[in-house]
Order: structure tokens, then sequence, then C-alpha cells
């Protein structure tokens, strides 16, 4: 009798495993499936826009403002480290903007503000810098690079990645940005 009692059980709980096994991975291949967060850069705009010409000498000051929304689309929140993104115009690194390190919540989405001033030496010695200024658009493009984990349930912690990149567009005229961000996450 007691023969057969321990057949129920290990049959039970072979049962009770495979059906286990078959929920988590059914979830993880779905629902837990890491999606690619959605990475908006709203530039404020150029601010501080001092240019001068002298005999000796081109200068130029100006400080970019930008308003990241970062779309969390999935069932883990990630963390990251403080960073630094780059605006590159032309292949020229023309600032670094300093990323604080953050949090974004599960399924929610985080504004976070920030800004940088332009390197105006590499700006303006940028042979590109004319040809923009008379078609009335300066084209730049800004990466980051985000080290973090991701935590699924407070239970499940895993080491993450999420690569950004922008393409900005400033119409000089009307002092307006257009923007498209592509974004990816690498667990």
């Amino acid at each position: 009798m007691a023969r057969r009692g321990l057949k129920i059980c290990c049959f039970t709980s072979a049962v009770f495993l495979a059906i286990l096994t078959i929920i988590i991975v059914t979830l993880s291949l779905t629902i837990f499936k890491p999606k690619q967060p959605q990475i908006t850069a709203h530039p404020i705009g150029l601010k501080n826009i001092r240019f001068n010409v002298t005999t000796t000498n081109v200068t130029l000051d100006v400080t970019l403002s930008m308003l990241v929304t970062i779309d969390n689309p999935n069932y883990g929140g990630f963390e990251y480290k403080s960073t630094t993104g780059y605006v590159n115009y032309h292949g020229s690194t023309v600032a670094e903007v300093p990323i604080e390190h953050n949090k974004i919540p599960a399924r929610a989405k985080v504004n976070i503000t920030t800004s940088t001033d332009l390197i105006a030496d590499k700006l303006v010695l940028n042979p590109s810098l004319w040809e923009d200024v008379a078609s009335g658009c300066l084209n730049f493009t800004s990466t980051a690079t985000l080290h973090g984990k991701v935590s699924m349930a407070k239970i499940f912690n895993f080491h993450a990645t999420a690569y950004s990149t922008c393409y900005i567009l400033f119409h000089i005229q009307s002092q307006t940005v257009d923007s498209k961000c592509k974004s990816r996450i690498k667990l």
C-alpha cells in the first residue's frame, strides 16, 4: 500500500513540474519577452546663442536643452547607471550630455531633462556647417548607451544594456527641432 502511495506522489509531482515548466516557458516567450524601449528626444531648443565674428576669431556659444521620454513597455523595471551621451555633427562630437542614474519602472514612462553646451570650436570648424546654415537646417546625431539591470517581479535580475540613437534636425529660421530615435535593449 505504501508503495502505491509513493508512485502516486511521484507521478503527481512529475505532472506538477511539467505543467510549471510549460507555464514558465510560455510566459517567458510571450508576456515576459523583452520589448524594445521607446525613446523620444524632444529638443527644447537652443539657448544662449551667441555668434561673434572678428578679424582674428570666430566664436559660437550655444546651449542645447532636451527632454528625453523613455517608455518601458516591459513587465520588468530597468535601472541604469550614470553615463554620458554624445551629440555628433557630421562625425565630430560637439557635446557631451550627462545622464544621471535613474530607474524606469515596469510599463511606465519617464521624462528626463538635460542640457549641454555645444563645443563651439568643433562645430564652427566643421566644413559642413556653412552648407547646412545656407540650407537652413543643422543635422545632429545623439547616441547614448545605458548599462544597468532589469528586475522582473523583484525575483529575477538580468544585466542589460540599452542603446539609443537620435537623429535631430534643427531648423535655423524657425528655431524648431524635429527628432527621430531608434533604441534597442540587449540582455
